[in-house]
């Protein structure tokens, strides 16, 4: 898979680009966790969604925040991370022109970018939000969320506590002309370290997306 450096906001930023050989295929962006957590887009779970989108027959990137990695620039609270993924985005897009299907998947503090994207890109048809981190950040911008998606926890989840991702969904579930699907894997923590967990984690995207692309709708 070849290693991509392409512009951001504040200098370079250094991703996994990973093209299918159809030129209309559906694209994705996979956003990693928490930059001074030890975030990067070589993270298990990031890697396993990339995987997934590709195995569905996607063209997918991922990339390194600002900061992390060979990605220059500082961590920006993530204001600057949301620019990052902007540019992603149009690097993804100016690559894949004939795209009909835009998707955003991130991972804890890649799934609050991620759907702050969301708002901002009317172009994306489906978001995956893995547990993401209601109880650390503000995501009352979703009003209203403009596209359908898929918002998957651990219900062992200790960083993003489960009874407020339930919250976030309960608010979201409220709006009209979209759907979105909750799915809980019993017993999994933050980050799937069990195999099995991971597995069941992916497993259930993969479903979610394979049927979303076959339905064609928001």
């Amino acid at each position: 898979m070849p290693e991509v450096i392409f512009p951001g906001p504040e200098g370079r930023l250094e991703g996994r680009y990973h093209p299918q050989k159809d030129r209309d295929a559906p694209i994705a962006i996979v956003l990693h966790p928490h930059p001074q957590f030890g975030g990067t887009m070589n993270n298990k779970v990031v890697y396993n969604l990339h995987y997934a989108f590709y195995n569905l027959g996607f063209t997918v990137l991922r990339f390194n925040f600002r900061g992390v990695g060979r990605s220059q620039g500082e961590y920006d609270q993530g204001v600057g991370e949301l620019s990052d993924a902007a540019s992603a985005l149009d690097y993804l897009q100016s690559m894949n022109s004939n795209s009909k299907h835009c998707w955003v998947a991130g991972f804890s503090f890649g799934a609050w970018i991620g759907m702050q994207l969301l708002m901002r890109r009317p172009e994306i048809t489906g978001f995956i939000s893995v547990a993401p981190p209601a109880n650390m950040y503000d995501f009352s911008f979703l009003a209203p969320c403009p596209s359908s998606g898929l918002i998957i926890n651990g219900t062992a989840d200790r960083v993003a506590p489960p009874a407020d991702t339930e919250a976030l969904v309960n608010k979201l579930h409220e709006q009209k002309g979209i759907t979105i699907t909750h799915e809980q894997i019993e017993g999994a923590g933050h980050f799937f370290e069990k195999p099995e967990h991971m597995d069941q984690m992916i497993g259930t995207v993969s479903d979610y997306v394979k049927r979303r692309l076959t339905e064609n709708s928001r």
